[in-house]
């Protein structure tokens, strides 16, 4: 098994693991709705599921 030759030090060790808090999540705006929303990911608005600004699917209701 591979040894660390130094050792690493505590300032050194967590400036590596702050690096994944850096960036929030980002959010769009979908042309169509104007709701807003996780980029790259399809999302529900009134019973319609939406993905680049078009109508991908409609909710059915079971009657």
């Amino acid at each position: 098994m591979a040894h660390p030759k130094r050792k690493t030090s505590k300032a050194r060790r967590d400036k590596r693991r702050t690096h994944y808090k850096a960036v929030a999540k980002q959010l769009s705006v979908c042309p169509t709705t104007g709701e807003q929303h996780l980029p790259h990911r399809a999302f529900w608005l009134e019973g319609k599921l939406y993905y680049k600004g078009k109508v991908v699917m409609e909710k059915e209701v079971l009657a």
